[in-house]
């Protein structure tokens, strides 16, 4: 064995079983560890070391061990009950105290030599009669929004067991328990959901965890100073193109626009520009097409965004290419396209002459009005190819569902057979939709919350079905019940996306006849909405009205030559059957998404 060897042998066992007073004396310093670590007298802390990892030594290979020093002492640090667990490069103090702070090294020692790194805790003595830490994050919150607040614990969570969160607004306890203080406040495991964001919601949010660890019991929190953004800009959307196709003669000029609408108020930061097969175009106006500058125009409750692309003479090579707006925010990346054709004459004149022709046929408006519905319907089945296929959309199902369920009450009850067996057996297996109902869809363990927004977002449609008692719990309970919060939780998204984005279209089935009074508990947006489209009836297809008092004046207009005599009263609000020629059927498919060319269905009416 050569000298230079025996050296690095020699060199090696030192570094391993050195004396405490040389406790890393001869390893590599990578400094001080860049974020502190902040703690209260009575809290936990914990304490990780960046060093294993792949820049420092290959780890996945080279045998190696880890220990921990209270750089005061330069005394190992094992587990000692009530007060240490050592995690390989993570080190938990528990119960601490102001003599507890300083530096804490973490020293890695291999076959080949070793490293070392500190880490600072710094101890807080908490002040009289204030509430949280001492050091604070700041996190914004979005005014008129629905917003949230994320609890900086996240890492910690990660490695301990039986966590719960708790969160305090300056000293007050928020709860979940239908307290009117927080009505708009709701916690979801380290995340605080605040519904319709204003000026009064900032101020210091504090989460506290308490959790154990192999044994020990702790306590960790963190204080976030919540701050509220007058000025918004919430998710843009794509009002043209609308991912269709459009068909231009060889060489005549073509100009196509793409319009974006804003929601929000103040400055917003969104970007629109045009591609072709994800290639940027020019704005150059000597080139063959070029988009030409973006256009802004301020609206009540936002801003119109617009910029045109444009073709001063439509040439061969832009045919068959899809031409999309891509539209970009600090909230989303939107887009949307078109794709260029040449024009078919011989084609279309067939197909215009019979569109014509049907447009005179149904042009008086006394004639077209009862029979609308089945005028389009029909239209729909013969010219299916006029319809955009919806595969192409990016959304996952026709519909989402929901319903009152769980409440009680015989109308709960035939409400979940309504919308669990009725709505599936016709519009999945007679029409071929897809629909997404919360329970049935949903995955096992899945968030609720991630699985309404998330699906609520695949949907192109929502069907709110309700009677006269959905809404009637609001104000006779202290406390909503799960299923309550979550269903208004769906109801509440819904809305957002309705009303405020404008991005989902609502459809309404009332299973029964309203009364004034139960009317007077509904939700304002619910009532906007029924007074501005109206909804679809059921109680009136079912020729049953179970509550007696104020006729559906919201609803829909329906065949008023409709024979409603001889009415059952014992008669179940399920005794339609599920035949396409039923008024109730025909309204609900007249409003669901056209299924196109590629899809028809397999009734004599179309979809």
């Amino acid at each position: 064995m050569d000298l230079s060897h025996m050296w690095f042998n020699f060199f090696s066992i030192f570094c391993l079983t050195g004396s405490s007073r040389a406790v890393g004396e001869f390893c590599k310093d990578y400094g001080e560890e860049f974020e502190r670590v902040f703690s209260v007298p009575g809290e936990s802390a914990m304490l990780n070391s960046t060093l294993r990892a792949p820049n420092v030594f290959n780890y996945t290979i080279v045998p190696h061990n880890i220990s921990w020093y209270n750089s005061k002492t330069w005394r190992e640090l094992t587990r000692e009950k009530g007060k240490i667990v050592v995690r390989g490069t993570t080190l938990w103090i528990f119960n601490i105290e102001m003599e507890d702070a300083g530096y804490y090294v973490c020293i890695i020692r291999t076959p080949y030599g070793c490293f070392k790194q500190s880490n600072l805790l710094i101890v807080n003595q908490t002040i009289p009669d204030k509430c949280g830490r001492p050091y604070t994050t700041e996190q914004v919150l979005t005014n008129k929004a629905n917003d949230k607040l994320s609890c900086p614990l996240t890492q910690h969570i990660r490695i301990v067991d039986n966590y719960t969160i708790q969160w305090y607004k300056e000293c007050e306890l928020i709860t979940n328990a239908g307290n009117p203080l927080w009505g708009r406040f709701k916690t979801y495991n380290e995340k605080l959901l605040v519904d319709d964001v204003r000026p009064e919601d900032s101020g210091f949010y504090t989460c506290i965890m308490t959790f154990n660890l192999e044994g020990h019991r702790g306590r960790i929190s963190d204080t976030i100073e919540g701050t509220v953004k007058m000025s918004f800009s919430l998710v843009p959307s794509v009002v043209e193109p609308l991912n269709n196709i459009i068909k231009a003669d060889l060489g005549s000029p073509l100009r196509k626009r793409c319009r974006v609408f804003v929601p929000g108020v103040g400055k917003h930061r969104v970007s629109v520009f045009w591609a072709a097969e994800d290639k940027f175009i020019s704005e150059k106006i000597s080139e063959d097409n070029f988009q030409e500058p973006k256009s802004e125009r301020k609206a009540e409750n936002g801003v119109w965004l617009e910029r045109v692309l444009n073709f001063p003479v439509v040439k061969e090579e832009h045919f068959y290419l899809n031409y999309t707006c891509q539209v970009s925010s600090d909230r989303a990346f939107v887009s949307a396209f078109f794709t260029l054709l040449p024009t078919d004459a011989n084609h279309l004149l067939p197909l215009w002459i019979l569109l014509t022709g049907l447009l005179m046929l149904t042009g008086s408006a006394f004639i077209y009005r009862p029979f609308k519905i089945d005028i389009v319907l029909m239209f729909r089945r013969m010219f299916p190819f006029l319809y955009t296929n919806t595969d192409s959309d990016g959304k996952v199902y026709d519909a989402y569902v929901t319903y009152p369920s769980l409440f009680g009450g015989e109308v709960s009850g035939e409400a979940e057979m309504f919308a669990l067996h009725m709505l599936p057996q016709f519009l999945e297996g007679k029409c071929g939709y897809k629909l997404f109902i919360l329970g049935r869809d949903s995955l096992p363990g899945q968030a609720i919350v991630d699985a309404v927004e998330e699906s609520i977002q695949a949907s192109r449609r929502l069907i709110l079905v309700y009677s006269g008692t959905t809404f009637c719990s609001r104000g006779h309970s202290d406390k909503d019940s799960p299923v309550e919060a979550w269903q208004s939780f769906e109801r509440q998204t819904a809305m957002h996306r309705t009303l405020l984005e404008g991005s989902l279209q609502v459809i309404l089935v009332e299973l029964e006849e309203i009364t004034p009074t139960q009317l007077a508990f509904f939700p304002e947006s619910v009532l906007h909405l029924r007074r501005r489209q109206g909804a679809i009836c059921w109680w009136k297809s079912s020729r049953v009205r179970r509550n007696r008092g104020l006729k559906c004046g919201g609803c829909r207009e329906m065949n008023e030559g409709e024979d409603r005599r001889g009415e059952l009263a014992s008669a179940s609000v399920f005794s339609p059957s599920l035949s396409s020629s039923s008024r109730f059927w025909k309204e609900l498919r007249y409003y669901m998404p056209v299924r196109g060319k590629r899809m028809s269905c397999p009734e004599r009416t179309a979809c």
